[in-house]
C-alpha cells in the first residue's frame, strides 16, 4: 500500500489540493464524505478544541491522537501541524516518527520561538536561522529513517509578519537546502506576495528528487490574508491549501447560537431543522442499527 506521503505527491503533481481541517474523526469523515481528496490537522483548532489557545500547550501525544482519528476517519492523505516541533532537534525527531507512526502524509514545522503564536497575529519572534535550519535538517533526515522519505516535510516561516518578504523567501530557500521538500508561507497579505514568494521559490528543487518545491498555502479567516479562492491559488503556483479552523468556526457559530435558543427557550424544537438527523448521522459514520459494524481496516 503508497504511503499517504506518496499519495499526496501525486495528488499535487496533478492539480491543487484543497485540505479542510478537520479537528476529529466525524468531520474528518464528512471531509471524505464530501469529495475531498486530503485532509489537514491544525494546530490551532486542536488546541481549541481542547479548550486553549494555540500557543503550544499540547502534548505530541494529544496531537498524535488527534492526527491517528483524522487518518482513521478520513482514509485520507492528511497534512498535520507540528508546530514548532515540541522541542529542539530531539523532539523535532521524534516527533516526525510518531507522526509517522500515527499515519500523516506530511507535517509541517515553523521558526517561531516558543511558545508560539497564530500566524496571523503581531508581535511573533524567529528563532535563529540557523537554528530552525537545524531543525528542518533533523526533521528531513528522521523521515528518510522512518519512511524511506515518503513523509512530507514542510518548512513554515512566519518571517513576513517580522523582517518582512524578503527574509521569508531567504529563509525559504535555506530550509530546502536543509532538506524539506514544501514550504508554507505564513501571514501572506495579498495575491502579489503569494505571487512574488511563489516566483522566488519557483527556481528551488526538492533535493529529494529534484523536482520543483511544492508550496502550501494557509487560507484562514479572520487573518491577514484576503479570501483567495483555491483556482487562484493555482494559478499563483500553490499546490494545497489548508483551510485550518473554517469548519470549528462554523461548528462553534451554529453551537453557541443552538444553546442561546435552547436556554432562551427550553426547548430544542426551535432547532430540529439546523440539525443533522438521526439516519443522516448513522450514514455519515457508516452505521446501520442492528447490524454488526465493521471497523475500518
Amino acid at each position: 500500500m503508497a504511503h499517504p506521503g506518496t499519495k499526496l505527491r501525486a495528488l499535487m503533481d496533478s492539480g491543487v489540493v484543497a485540505a479542510p481541517g478537520a479537528f476529529n474523526a466525524l468531520v474528518a469523515r464528512a471531509v471524505a464524505q464530501t469529495g475531498f481528496s486530503a485532509c489537514y490537522v491544525s494546530g490551532g483548532a486542536t488546541s481549541v478544541a481542547a479548550g486553549v489557545p494555540d500557543v503550544g500547550l499540547l502534548t505530541l501525544e494529544h496531537f498524535c491522537r488527534v492526527i491517528r482519528e483524522v487518518v482513521d476517519g478520513s482514509q485520507l492523505p492528511v497534512m498535520a501541524d507540528a508546530d514548532t516541533g515540541f522541542g529542539e532537534e530531539e523532539m523535532v525527531r521524534r516527533t516526525v516518527i510518531e507522526y509517522a507512526r500515527a499515519g500523516a502524509a506530511g507535517l509541517h514545522l515553523e521558526d517561531q520561538v516558543f511558545p508560539k503564536r497564530c500566524g496571523h497575529l503581531d508581535g511573533k519572534a524567529l528563532i535563529p536561522l540557523d537554528q530552525a535550519v537545524s531543525k528542518v535538517r533533523w526533521a528531513a533526515k528522521a523521515a528518510r529513517d522512518c519512511s524511506d522519505g515518503a513523509l512530507i516535510i514542510c518548512a513554515r516561516t512566519d518571517a513576513r509578519g517580522v523582517e518582512g518578504l524578503d527574509a521569508a523567501v531567504a529563509r525559504a530557500k535555506a530550509y530546502v537546502e536543509a532538506g524539506a521538500e514544501m514550504i508554507f508561507p505564513e501571514g501572506l497579505c495579498s495575491e502579489d506576495e503569494f505571487a512574488q514568494f511563489a516566483q522566488a521559490i519557483s527556481p528551488a528543487r526538492r533535493a529529494s528528487d529534484g523536482g520543483p518545491v511544492y508550496l502550501l498555502a494557509n487560507m484562514t479567516e479572520f487573518g491577514k490574508t484576503p479570501m483567495i479562492p483555491l483556482g487562484r491559488f493555482a494559478e499563483l503556483g500553490y499546490h494545497l491549501v489548508i483551510y485550518p479552523v473554517t469548519m470549528l468556526r462554523v461548528a462553534m457559530k451554529a453551537v453557541t447560537s443552538a444553546l442561546a435558543e435552547l436556554k432562551s427557550t427550553g426547548s430544542a424544537e426551535g432547532l430540529l431543522d439546523r440539525m443533522q438527523t438521526r439516519a443522516e448521522l448513522y450514514e455519515l459514520v457508516g452505521y446501520t442499527p442492528g447490524t454488526p459494524f465493521e471497523f475500518r481496516a
